[in-house]
């Protein structure tokens, strides 16, 4: 049964649980309280798969995460970008100029803020999206609204008064999928692939400069470079690094040599196929 479980963090109708569905439509999405809660159960072989938010185009990395990639035994075998798109949703009998207030998580609020100054909203934080939508059922006041997905309103039977109801379209977050054992995919000349990596460079001048520059020299792309620090160790600097490039490939063979040299502790997070938005994104 485990194999065919995808976790997520949030509750059901929450932007995880539609990126599970678009990416894994034949698996069953498992709601958890927590991040934590979602990767343990991959670790705990009671979950094939965790999909976990990386980052946001609007609202930018999920620090959290950044911080449980180091401890995390867990590999990335894949990456998913999901677009947000925001609905106002509300319960059936209501009509647009019922509502007076609107619910959301503050990051949903903050991206449909000119739309809610516009229609007079009174905006009122929540934990999540979905939980908003949720509420609004629960409650049962035609006053009352929620900004969630498409998904959480045919969950829990809310009326979508407006869809995309963002100020601005373009709303994206890309998703980590992992797993307990990830097997770098064999090299092939017709794919393209990311490697993920995190490492702390060593105690000498411009170390970070030297250890990077072994994929400049060999033509290899950085597509995200992160840094952050662990701990209480203020001084000790974590980067991790996303590639274009296969470990097999040659230059990149090279590149990770000259790395291992300037840097330590370098770890492969995971080796993956680029997503298809990547190449939508560039216009290809």
């Amino acid at each position: 049964m485990s194999e065919n479980i995808i976790a997520y963090q949030g509750v059901e109708g929450a932007y995880s649980h539609l990126a599970c569905k678009n990416a894994y439509p034949n698996m069953i999405p498992k709601a958890c309280d927590s991040f934590m809660d979602a990767m343990w159960m991959v670790e705990e072989g009671e979950a094939k798969y965790a999909m976990i938010p990386l980052e946001n185009s609007t609202a930018g990395r999920v620090e959290e995460i950044y911080r449980l990639i180091p401890k995390m035994s867990l590999s990335i075998v894949a990456e998913h970008f999901e677009p947000v798109v925001h609905c106002l949703l509300s319960l059936p009998k209501a009509k647009i100029e019922d509502i007076k207030y609107v619910s959301s998580h503050p990051q949903a609020l903050a991206q449909c803020h000119l739309n809610i100054t516009k229609l007079g909203l009174i905006a009122e934080a929540t934990f999540d999206t979905a939980g908003a939508a949720k509420e609004v059922l629960e409650r049962g006041d035609i006053k009352r609204a929620a900004i969630a997905s498409k998904l959480a309103a045919k969950l829990y039977g809310l009326k979508i008064l407006r869809e995309h109801f963002e100020d601005e379209g373009g709303n994206v977050t890309r998703f980590f999928v992992l797993a307990k054992k990830g097997d770098i995919p064999p090299f092939s000349k017709k794919e393209e692939y990311i490697t993920s990596l995190l490492f702390q460079v060593r105690n000498i001048p411009a170390a970070l400069y030297k250890a990077l520059g072994g994929f400049a020299t060999n033509g290899i792309n950085l597509i995200k470079l992160e840094s952050y620090n662990v701990g209480s160790k203020i001084q000790a600097s974590l980067f991790h690094v996303d590639i274009e490039a296969h470990p097999d490939m040659k230059r990149m063979k090279y590149a990770l040599e000259e790395l291992a040299f300037f840097a330590e502790d370098v770890r492969i997070l995971g080796v993956y196929k680029k997503h298809p938005f990547r190449k939508e994104f560039k216009g290809d």
